[in-house]
């Protein structure tokens, strides 16, 4: 499965708030918004992540990026790339062993292991 994805998306100023619409042409219904530029920029990759992963999880086809060039704009409008990285979220069945204490331990406090282990390798490899 492809993990990187990266499509042009249109960036219009809203004069009256400071604040940026965002448009994916290849992804017709793909649109965010964001406060300012940067969030602009955060808000639109989290848009494109969130498109691509639909499509793939209801396994419809996804759409080639168009060309910049074909993109036309208004005077208070921008074209940039947008990239998306998608990690597959598939759950997969791995035996693990762990000390009879840790198991009694995560028993006793009502925990689920597998969340507990997804949790903490979450939080080691975004560290």
């Amino acid at each position: 499965m492809k993990s990187e994805y990266i499509y042009p998306a249109v960036f219009h100023l809203n004069r009256d708030d400071g604040s940026y619409t965002i448009t994916f042409p290849d992804l017709p219904g793909c649109i965010s918004e964001g406060k300012s530029l940067g969030n602009a920029i955060t808000m639109a990759a989290s848009a494109l992540a969130e498109w691509i992963s639909y499509l793939l999880d209801k396994g419809e086809d996804i759409p080639e990026p168009g060309d910049l060039s074909g993109i036309s704009i208004n005077p208070d409008e921008f074209v940039n790339f947008v990239r998306a990285d998608i990690k597959d979220n598939r759950a997969v069945r791995r035996t693990v062993s762990i000390p009879k204490w840790m198991d009694e331990e995560v028993s006793k406090q009502g925990l689920s292991l597998s969340k507990v282990l997804q949790d903490t390798l979450k939080e080691k490899f975004t560290a």
